[in-house]
């Protein structure tokens, strides 16, 4: 168990994260997904999936369901949505997610808890109350509940009424998390998002209200006619809402990729300067007001469970962001949702019509993933403990995976010292040590060990 620690608030060097600032993976898995490959096989998931259940303590679970409706687009978003205003649509979408469901839990020891569950979108609650409600019923026949169990939902405040807190609330869901991005009306427009302050405050305050006992924003900075003079009033009315978890975002801009995206304009995007004076505000202004720069985009207040699981080392990262639920099988349901079971991570068609027709068939909707290699794990291993406790016991690693780490890994450890020299990590007694500012870079730390980005075609949002 890792000791509790000071943390000291990361400089933001203007010269020193402009030299880093180029594209790279979030390492919400490793390998990342652009390695994954249709040659996976649903066959492959139900083999992996066998192959945890038969082990002597196979690990608990993690639930992820996709629930991808929006009414309107908001044209930074880079998930997987299908926008609609038939408010019928989630009924069907249902229908297949038990179908899917029913294939795969009977696959599934039913002495092993969830542990975890999350809805994510889309829009969750594009879905009415009795909707939601019927879904859940439907996961609670199937899946046993760990009595402890974090449930929890993302939601649109605009979207989002006092019955679905009454229908979440008798659910027994206790974690939320909700988009702001920024309040400035213009940035708003220009996104094609209108959240007032007040909407967001009022559903803030019935969450908690209603038992929420972790409520988390997110925003985002990069976005069209952002200046650090507009976001700091972002910040401050953030600081009003008194979240227990903040998460800030570098906006990913891939019009290529992303259709809906070319409706921003890159001239009125901020300046590679201007994002980095609202990236040192916003840090400045959370650390003061007492949150703790988790790492990478989050924040926590001291006592939040993600805080407390980095003081033990138990943090983790899955395709949700960061977690505390490490050493779960993750099970995802829906439209493009990726598990990860065992060895193995599979992806269901990202084609709506197709997954659907998949399911419909009686088929997983699985068309591609990717089983681990014993390299893939360790590597893996190293990239996880980095981003999550920002430091890494070599020789300890190396033990438990019968290598020489510093033998192992040579050219990852050459390829770090350009990072050493410039303050960013430091490597000495058999440690890696992440610096305050290197934890704002630590996607570049861990792109010294990825043995695959060298072969990746894939473009990625940029590290800073």
């Amino acid at each position: 168990m890792a000791s509790v620690r000071q943390f000291v608030v990361p400089v933001v060097d203007e010269a020193l994260i402009l030299k880093y600032d180029q594209p790279g993976p979030r390492y919400t898995s490793y390998p990342t997904a652009p390695l994954f490959t249709d040659r996976f096989t649903a066959d492959d998931l139900l083999a992996e999936v066998s192959a945890s259940d038969a082990s002597p303590q196979p690990p608990p679970l993690s639930l992820y369901f996709h629930l991808p409706f929006c009414e309107s687009v908001c044209f930074f978003c880079g998930c997987n949505v299908t926008f609609t205003s038939d408010r019928s649509r989630p009924v069907g979408y249902t229908e297949i997610l038990i179908r899917e469901m029913d294939m795969v839990v009977p696959r599934i020891r039913r002495d092993r808890p969830v542990a975890q569950l999350h809805w994510g979108g889309g829009t969750p609650t594009f879905f009415s109350p009795p909707q939601l409600e019927a879904l859940f019923a439907a996961i609670r026949e199937r899946f046993d509940f760990a009595d402890e169990a974090e449930i929890g939902i993302e939601i649109d405040p605009r979207e989002t009424t006092p019955e679905h807190f009454d229908v979440l609330a008798r659910c027994r869901f206790n974690r939320l998390s909700m988009g702001v991005q920024d309040f400035d009306p213009r940035v708003q427009r220009a996104v094609n998002r209108i959240q007032p302050e007040d909407l967001t405050r009022n559903t803030i305050q019935t969450a908690r209200d209603k038992g929420f006992t972790s409520i988390s924003v997110d925003l985002i900075y990069g976005l069209p006619f952002q200046t650090e003079a507009t976001f700091a009033k972002t910040l401050e009315a953030i600081l009003r809402l008194d979240p227990d978890r903040i998460a800030l975002f570098n906006f990913a801009y891939l019009p290529k990729q992303i259709r809906h995206q070319k409706a921003i304009e890159a001239a009125a995007l901020p300046s590679p300067r201007e994002k980095l004076a609202i990236l040192r505000r916003a840090i400045a202004d959370f650390t003061a007001a007492g949150y703790r720069f988790i790492g990478m985009d989050h924040f926590a207040k001291p006592d939040d469970p993600m805080c407390l699981a980095q003081d033990a080392g138990t943090l983790y990262r899955n395709f949700q962001g960061y977690t505390t639920h490490a050493g779960c099988d993750l099970f995802a349901f829906g439209v493009s949702a990726i598990s990860s079971v065992g060895r193995a991570y599979a992806q269901n068609n990202k084609d709506s019509r197709q997954y659907a027709a998949a399911v419909g068939a009686g088929n997983l909707a699985t068309c591609r993933g990717l089983r681990m290699t014993d390299e893939d794990i360790l590597r893996r291993e190293v990239i996880m403990r980095l981003m999550c406790d920002f430091a890494l016991d070599m020789p300890a690693l190396g033990s438990r995976f019968g290598i020489d780490f510093a033998r192992h890994f040579a050219p990852c450890l050459e390829a770090l010292r350009p990072l050493e020299a410039d303050g960013l990590i430091s490597v000495s007694g058999g440690r890696i040590r992440v610096s305050p500012t290197g934890r704002l870079l630590i996607r570049n730390i861990c792109m010294a060990f990825d043995e695959h980005l060298p072969n990746t075609s894939a473009q990625f949002s940029r590290t800073v």
